[in-house]
């Protein structure tokens, strides 16, 4: 049975302008997303993270995105977590993977960081992977491409044409995750990122 305490919704990226819209951010900007289609404000600022306080379908939830970069995602996320008393099961963290094709996402309940940085410091910072996350692909790079030029890299064109239902996707399995947990979603949006109909 799904309770109704609060979550963190916190998206991984890194703060300087200069990443912005780059893959990397995907985490980001879906957190932004979320913040627009439920009206909520990411004006506060606490422990190195700016987030902002709401309501998704009457479950309270704090949005965020550490202002760390992303190798130091950990200590602001569980700091924020232990300020609202939050266990790690109600932290739910987006962020890009590169093992996931461009436009699929993946939810997972918990595990490993998989090479990832963000996720590698949030394990060390809260000594467990036992958190969901959200993976939304970002696809690898072609031979000739370094993997941290693709990773840190702008979109490409024809990505940029598709990349808002990627958002609104992992939006709407987030928004899924808090209302319905993460079995049922992983069941719903674990095929290629499109919700089942038919659940």
């Amino acid at each position: 049975m799904v309770n109704n305490s609060p979550w963190i919704i916190a998206g991984l990226g890194n703060p300087d302008r200069k990443y912005a819209r780059t893959r990397h951010n995907i985490g980001f900007m879906v957190i932004d997303r979320i913040a627009q289609e439920h009206g909520i404000l990411l004006t506060q600022k606490k422990f190195d993270t700016l987030f902002g306080v709401g309501k998704i379908e009457g479950i309270r939830v704090i949005l965020t995105e550490p202002m760390a970069y992303m190798n130091r995602s950990g200590p602001p996320i569980t700091q924020l977590a232990k300020y609202y008393k939050l266990k790690l099961d109600h932290i739910l963290v987006i962020h890009d993977d590169i093992d996931i094709l461009f436009g699929n996402l993946k939810i997972k309940a918990k595990g490993g960081h998989g090479g990832h940085n963000g996720l590698r410091s949030i394990i060390d910072a809260s000594g467990s992977g036992e958190f969901p996350r959200i993976r939304v692909g970002i696809g690898r790079p072609g031979t000739h491409i370094d993997v941290t030029d693709h990773v840190l890299g702008k979109f490409a064109e024809i990505e940029t044409k598709h990349l808002d239902p990627v958002l609104s996707g992992a939006a709407k399995a987030a928004q899924t995750i808090i209302k319905k947990g993460v079995t049922l979603s992983m069941n719903r949006f674990n095929r290629n990122g499109v919700e089942s109909d038919n659940l």
